[in-house]
């Protein structure tokens, strides 16, 4: 009947003596004996410009030490990372969209890099904020590379005084390039969508089209339409108040 006082040593294989106990159920059935699994070769990956047409933007980053030596596919990859990142942002922007304060570090923190952000602090009410905001929506819809948002100004800014609306922020890459209050920055109460776009347009690219230069510099036409536009509502204001006196 064999050798008796062979036991299970884990391998798998088992005396005769050990099957019958098995088979009384006076013991366990061993766990079948290990086997290594078939050895499969990696299919190999073709590294061309339709592998890498079909990577996202996260992929082609990693991907940026696998092109040293191929400048033809390195530069076919930094154009397509160029235009991933150009199709994220026309299909994020395009409206001014408002965001509570919860919302405020995603939004416009951590937009994202070179990503320029217009925040409109406003109230309800607030005749100015409505002028300035029918602009900014305007431009919003005109410059969808710029990210444009509003919020309420005690959302972002607990007690934050109404005589400072609208506060208009400037933000990118994290930082804050520019707080501008009140209407005077934007040629006054009489403001229009040209004259708010050529003050932000001091401060960077920020209303300008695909492939416009742009300059820090405003034009002289530029320059001459906000000043001719400050005057009268300077005028229009101190004649307010004079007929406010006299009654």
């Amino acid at each position: 009947m064999g050798d008796y006082h062979t036991y299970y040593t884990g391998t798998g294989e088992t005396t005769e003596w050990d099957d019958l106990q098995v088979k009384f159920g006076n013991k366990e059935k061993p766990p079948p004996k290990w086997k290594p699994e078939k050895y499969a070769p990696e299919e190999e990956v073709t590294k061309d410009a339709a592998w890498l047409a079909e990577k996202e933007e996260e992929e082609l980053s990693d991907l940026e030490d696998d092109f040293d030596d191929d400048a033809v596919l390195a530069e076919y990859r930094r154009k397509r990372l160029e235009e991933l990142r150009q199709e994220v942002k026309a299909q994020q922007f395009g409206s001014v969209e408002q965001i509570s304060g919860s919302d405020f570090v995603r939004e416009v923190t951590n937009a994202g890099e070179e990503v320029w952000v217009v925040v409109h602090l406003f109230k309800d009410g607030v005749p100015q904020c409505k002028v300035l905001g029918m602009c900014l929506d305007e431009l919003a819809s005109k410059y969808a590379t710029t990210k444009f948002r509003k919020i309420i100004s005690t959302e972002c800014i607990p007690k934050y005084p109404d005589s400072n609306l609208p506060t208009v922020l400037i933000y990118k890459d994290k930082q804050c390039v520019k707080t501008l209050v009140g209407m005077v920055p934007f040629g006054g109460r009489h403001c229009n969508p040209e004259q708010v776009a050529f003050t932000l347009n001091r401060f960077g690219p920020i209303c300008r089209l695909e492939g416009e230069e742009h300059s820090n510099e405003p034009t002289t036409e530029e320059v001459k339409a906000y000043m001719e536009r400050l005057v009268v509502d300077v005028m229009e204001k101190k004649k307010e108040q004079e007929d406010a006196g006299d009654s």
